[in-house]
């Protein structure tokens, strides 16, 4: 799977030390994955004459960051110059630059140059770094009378401690703080750290791994409980700010609404929600029925809340959704206890999210592993998972790209055999060809089936030769071939759904300093961190004539899910990307394959709630069904951008407001001075 992440840190361009130099000292960090595998280290060498030198690796699922830092201090601390060199999780180059000349901060990147005359002590954000720049970010926040700090390109950043406690092993103390950071991103981070006049990065806990000092392993767990709780009234807090719930009969008045099963628009009506469920629609003149409140839906059309089909949810991810109108999401694999505790917390109304339809993850053990949801190495243990998901209420599998080839088929029929459906990643060493005809119900990413068409029986698709051999190979496929014809009608007479997560892939094309495509239209409402990581590329993309040959590569990708669509494939809308804000930019995608807005609503919405088994409850406008809804000031059906405007969103019996998240994640409205207004 493809992880969105925008992991920034912050260096500091202030006085960060003592004014003495350094005497030699090294701290050597272990990186852990949430299954209890090591995955890579982070050494931090303080050198003579102010220098400190890191290293940072860290290999998951076959792929991560290999960064190398060097940062140069002044006697008094101030940073002299800084410079980051490495691989990106995809291959890429990483190369950046920070130097302090004459009152002037200078830096430059792949991806971007800039400078800046420097006043007082702003920090200046790279686009990668090391937990290195953290430890110097938080001995800054923690000097005496500092509150806040701005940081170079812009913004501020602030620090709130969160906890503080004490930690004893082997006859040592340590004094230890939680520290909630908050500016960078459209959530806070959170870091433990030492405690004193210079206080040092301890540890980071987050799910799916943790950093931290080897000789304190023991503490982790312990910390990690007492983050959980904290962070869980901190969104506890923030769910119930931002939740209305509806009081009584709700009626929203002369509003159109979408027929998601026709793919029609429907004239005005009055739509009337009760008990989180739509209680009746009649005509704008009628009358017969008394709400006790009342929205004016003149001019706004409302729609069945959207589901994104390929989500990784995490405690934050759930607000992003919900303000870019997506009341479902399915999650493709996670750890499972997180996404246990996850849904009971939405249940309660704890927790700010959309409902959540979890697919169980089965991987199999290798060097290229995905460390999520369940590992196993016999087909005992994968039967064993497949009982352990459908005894939690699981409806779906999802197979990973190290799952043994042998096991396949009779992991398949045992799953169906439960009424469970299968899906997922290809395989190593097997074509999307066998997986359709070993019993997939669907196929995730577009690069996943065509790869069948460009592999060779050695090619390992574990490895990132999933995403080099379709950028280098994908620009020659002819789709009128007979091969190609057979693969459609394959997929046809099996009933394959396909997950083409286009949005996610644009990475194959994007190069340092241009805008991803699929982010183009939201650049200019997001805090400038997220431009900036708009920016950055991921794949080794040489020259012209590369971009060029990876660029119609992914055209062909595009392409082809507007062919399938004329063949009577069913499409899911997942993204696997920028939580909430990709599923727009997956949708218009859609568009440029040759659907309509009215169809790419429809497969958002109806073609999701049928694939997820949902119908009876979601997916369209009826009597009876849950008020998932949301209401958009525009005409999506004839322009897909306007599906962005949206005004409110009707879920599990509140009203949300998203320009309320907005304000909270620091994100321009796309509709501007909307408010709850109700009678």
């Amino acid at each position: 799977m493809l992880k969105f992440s925008l992991r920034l840190v912050v260096l500091i361009v202030g006085s960060l030390l003592a004014h003495e130099a350094f005497s030699y000292s090294r701290e050597d960090f272990v990186v852990k994955l949430e299954n209890g595998e090591i995955c890579g280290h982070h050494i931090v060498e303080y050198m003579r004459s102010n220098r400190i030198q890191v290293h940072y690796q860290c290999l998951e699922n076959g792929r991560g960051d290999n960064l190398f830092e060097q940062m140069n201090l002044s006697s008094s601390g101030h940073l002299l110059h800084y410079q980051v060199t490495g691989e990106s999780e995809m291959g890429g180059a990483i190369h950046e630059e920070f130097e302090m000349r004459n009152g002037l901060a200078h830096w430059k990147s792949t991806s971007e140059e800039g400078r800046q005359k420097v006043v007082g002590n702003p920090f200046y954000v790279p686009m990668n770094s090391t937990f290195a720049v953290n430890s110097l970010m938080i001995s800054q926040l923690n000097r005496p009378g500092v509150k806040k700090i701005k940081l170079i390109p812009s913004g501020e950043l602030t620090q709130q401690v969160l906890l503080r406690k004490t930690i004893e092993k082997n006859n040592r103390s340590k004094e230890i703080q939680l520290l909630m950071l908050s500016g960078i991103g459209l959530k806070p981070d959170f870091f433990w750290a030492t405690v004193g006049k210079n206080p040092k990065f301890f540890a980071f806990i987050s799910p799916g791994y943790s950093i931290f000092l080897k000789e304190w392993e023991s503490f982790i767990p312990g910390l990690q409980k007492e983050q959980n709780s904290i962070t869980q009234q901190i969104l506890e807090k923030r769910a119930k700010s931002t939740q209305h719930a509806i009081d009584g009969l709700l009626m929203i008045k002369n509003v159109s609404i979408f027929d998601s099963i026709n793919g029609e628009v429907i004239p005005p009506r009055n739509v009337y929600v009760l008990n989180g469920r739509i209680h009746k629609i009649t005509h704008t003149n009628e009358s017969t029925l008394l709400p006790t409140q009342v929205i004016d839906g003149s001019e706004q059309i409302l729609l069945p809340g959207l589901f994104d089909m390929h989500a990784h949810v995490n405690g934050w991810s759930g607000a992003y959704h919900l303000a870019n109108g997506v009341t479902t999401v399915r999650d493709m694999g996670n750890q499972n206890k997180l996404v246990k505790e996850m849904i009971g917390q939405i249940g309660e109304g704890k927790l700010l999210s959309p409902s959540i339809i979890p697919a169980g993850l089965i991987e199999g053990k290798s060097e290229f592993s995905n460390s999520d949801g369940i590992l196993i190495a016999t087909l005992e243990e994968a039967k064993n998972a497949v009982d352990f998901y459908f005894q939690s209420g699981y409806k779906h599998i999802k197979i990973y790209s190290s799952f043994p080839k042998d096991f396949v088929q009779s992991t398949v029929e045992y799953a169906h055999s439960k009424g469970m459906t299968v899906g997922g990643h290809v395989p190593a060493w097997m074509s999307s060809k066998e997986a359709i005809e070993s019993g997939f119900n669907e196929i995730n990413h577009m690069n996943q089936l065509l790869l069948y068409l460009v592999s060779s029986p050695e090619t390992d698709t574990r490895t990132v030769d999933r995403f080099y051999l379709p950028a280098e190979k994908f620009h020659e496929l002819d789709f009128e071939t007979d091969e190609v014809n057979r693969l459609i009608q394959l997929m046809k007479d099996h009933n394959i759904t396909i997950d083409p997560t286009l949005a996610g892939f644009d990475f194959l094309k994007q190069r340092d300093g241009e805008v991803a495509e699929p982010f183009k239209s939201i650049y200019d409402h997001m805090p400038i961190d997220i431009q900036r990581s708009f920016r950055v590329g991921a794949m080794k993309i040489p020259d012209q004539e590369t971009f060029d040959r990876y660029k119609k590569s992914y055209e062909k990708m595009v392409e082809f899910t507007g062919r399938l669509h004329r063949a009577g494939i069913p499409i899911v809308a997942g993204t696997d990307t920028f939580a909430g804000f990709g599923l727009h930019s997956e949708l218009s995608l859609y568009v440029k394959a040759g659907l309509t807005p009215a169809e790419v609503i429809r497969i958002a919405t109806y073609q999701a709630a049928k694939v997820s088994g949902t119908f009876d409850d979601k997916g369209s406008i009826e009597e009876g069904k849950l008020a998932d809804l949301i209401m958009v000031k525009g005409r999506p059906t004839q322009s897909i951008e306007d599906l962005r405007k949206i005004t409110m969103v009707f879920t599990r019996g509140n009203v949300i407001i998203p320009n309320e998240i907005y304000s909270l994640i620091h994100v321009q409205p796309f509709v501007p001075n909307t408010t709850m207004s109700l009678h």
